[in-house]
């Protein structure tokens, strides 16, 4: 594909804004392309409307895509394939996921993620991957196989070229550290949290200087919430409590009454808030329209006066959280 780049002044991101994955060497845009849309995951969106937004990223300067073989049951994974054929391959990262299949169908084996590696990459077109991170810990029904078979099973991938980098993602925190300590030192160089560095819930800034530390890239996912941090509101799925979701309806009206509105603000906080400390943050795009909206609000200055008044609206519930998985100890 023939494309002309644009800079950060005609709304695009400067190679010079991407930062480090950790100690991974790998070079990450602020905004990373949530590829979960292209499966329609959050309403119907074609195919050439994603392949087109995919274009439109890349011409933009965003070089980090993340998705998995859960999201549309594969079709997101295919999609972006299709879309990223003809890409030269040393101009873009690529970050897909391992062990979760659909809603309650997770298997972590040795066999089965190596196996996924490689339908992945297929689907995908690519003969490797920049990150492969095994999807939602907290399900696996025995949590101690994700660091004594999970992860030396990547490595062997990993070893042999196919995978640069290893991940683990879910919602409770405490996953994290507990599967680094049991996990062989330094076989794990990324984390992706989502729904912890958000407006309601930022528990995921107490951890990062830790993981800094231990040399872990931070990816953040969903800064909305899962949409509950927008006009609109959450779906009718959204795991949070009532009064948390109430919450978000009051801060959401507050945005309308200050001439804003609650998605823009709780977007500028994600983003403007890394510190140096998050590499990327991910945010689902469906559209040329959602990816222009994004990258202007990176760019934008964010009220904040505004976005401390929408935090004290959320004091009663703040860093309140929901049960996710099998693993609810962990949770605190």
């Amino acid at each position: 594909m023939e494309r002309k780049n644009v800079g950060a002044a005609d709304g695009g991101v400067s190679p010079e804004s991407r930062s480090e994955l950790g100690t991974t060497g790998i070079q990450v845009s602020p905004i990373g392309f949530g590829a979960s849309t292209l499966g329609n995951e959050f309403g119907l969106v074609s195919e050439e409307s994603g392949i087109h937004a995919v274009h439109e990223a890349l011409r933009r300067g965003i070089n980090f895509f993340d998705v998995s073989p859960y999201y549309g049951r594969t079709r997101a994974e295919t999609v972006l394939g299709k879309a990223l054929r003809g890409i030269p391959r040393d101009s873009y990262v690529l970050g897909t996921k391992v062990g979760r299949y659909d809603t309650d169908k997770f298997d972590f084996s040795a066999e089965r993620v190596t196996q996924s590696v490689q339908e992945s990459m297929e689907r995908l077109g690519v003969e490797h991957l920049d990150i492969i991170h095994c999807h939602d810990i907290e399900f696996a029904k025995d949590i101690d196989q994700i660091a004594t078979e999970t992860i030396p099973a990547l490595n062997k991938l990993k070893a042999e070229g196919k995978v640069k980098a290893i991940g683990i993602t879910g919602y409770p925190l405490e996953v994290f550290p507990y599967v680094l300590s049991c996990a062989e030192p330094g076989s794990i160089d990324v984390v992706l949290s989502y729904c912890n560095y958000c407006l309601q819930n930022d528990r995921l800034s107490l951890m990062l200087d830790g993981l800094k530390r231990h040399g872990v890239g931070v990816v953040n996912a969903s800064a909305l919430s899962m949409g509950m941090l927008t006009p609109k509101g959450p779906p009718e799925w959204h795991p949070a409590d009532k009064d948390t979701k109430e919450a978000a309806k009051k801060a959401s009206a507050y945005c309308n009454s200050r001439g804003s509105d609650l998605a823009t603000v709780a977007l500028q906080y994600a983003m403007r808030s890394r510190s140096g400390r998050i590499a990327s943050t991910l945010v689902g795009i469906d559209s040329v329209g959602t990816l222009k909206k994004n990258l202007a609000l990176l760019s934008s200055e964010p009220d904040w006066d505004l976005i401390h008044d929408v935090q004290d609206i959320f004091k009663d519930v703040h860093n309140r959280r929901w049960d996710s998985g099998h693993y609810l100890g962990y949770q605190g």
